[in-house]
This record gives C-alpha cells, structure tokens and sequence, in this order.
C-alpha cells in the first residue's frame, strides 16, 4: 500500500523533472554526439585515392609531353602539373611530410616537386619510377 502512494506522489515530480530536464538532455547527447563526429573527420581524401590520382596524373603527364602536339596542348601540360603539386602537397600532408603551403602548388619548381614527389615516395607511396620528360621551363 504504502509502494502504491509513493507511486502516486513521486510520478508527477518525476514528469516535471523529465519534461524541464529532457530537452537539456538531448541537447548534451547531440553535442557530445556532433562533437565526437568532428574529431573523428578525415582531413582529406583517403591516401589511396591520392596515391591512385598521383599515379593517373603523372602518366598522363608523360603521355602529353612525349605527344606530338606538345606546342598545342602547352596549357593542359601546365594544368597537370598544377594538379600533381597539389595533389602531392595534400599527400605529404597526410604523410607528415614537409610540404610548401597549399596555394604554391601551381608554382612548384621542377625541383622542389622532384624533391616533394621524392620525398612522398619514401614515406612509402607508390610512384612509377620515371616520370615523363619536364617541360622546357623547367616544371615537371
């Protein structure tokens, strides 16, 4: 008996607590939530995405500098070249590779891609061992 109205007095309290308390709640649980998702995101691509677009890149590089219309597709040679940079300064990025920043990446020398290309292979990435001819300005 004495269960029974212990019952009937604390159930009110317990709904007021719950109604007042629970939108709090859920708001804790959804930021811890959001939170531990933010830690948990990837800084770029996957390394294998990068390696398999280094390698695809770089072959394509050295399909249009051996092509007899080098004079004509100058430009799409520069455009890869601006794309291997970028794409090897992200992959020593996620290496722990020193790297220029970001946005000299269309402006890498022949040198200092060599040395970045380089420098990401012996971090274990997989590269073809030759890489095409370099250009005339002396870009890769």
């Amino acid at each position: 008996m004495s269960f029974r109205v212990l019952l009937i007095a604390a159930l009110p309290v317990a709904v007021v607590a719950v109604a007042g308390l629970g939108p709090r709640w859920v708001a804790v649980a959804r930021e811890r939530r959001a939170r531990r998702r933010a830690e948990l995101q990837p800084l770029g691509p996957p390394i294998e995405k990068l390696a398999a677009d280094l390698r695809r890149l770089l072959r394509l590089h050295g399909e249009l500098t051996v092509s007899a219309h080098s004079a004509m597709c100058a430009h799409r040679v520069w455009a890869v070249e601006a794309a291997i940079g970028s794409r090897a300064i992200e992959a020593a990025a996620a290496l722990g590779v020193p790297h220029p920043d970001r946005a000299q990446a269309a402006s890498l020398t022949r040198t200092e891609l060599s040395a970045l290309l380089t420098a990401v292979a012996e971090q274990g990435l997989v590269l073809p061992r030759r890489v095409g001819h370099f250009t005339l300005d002396g870009r890769l």
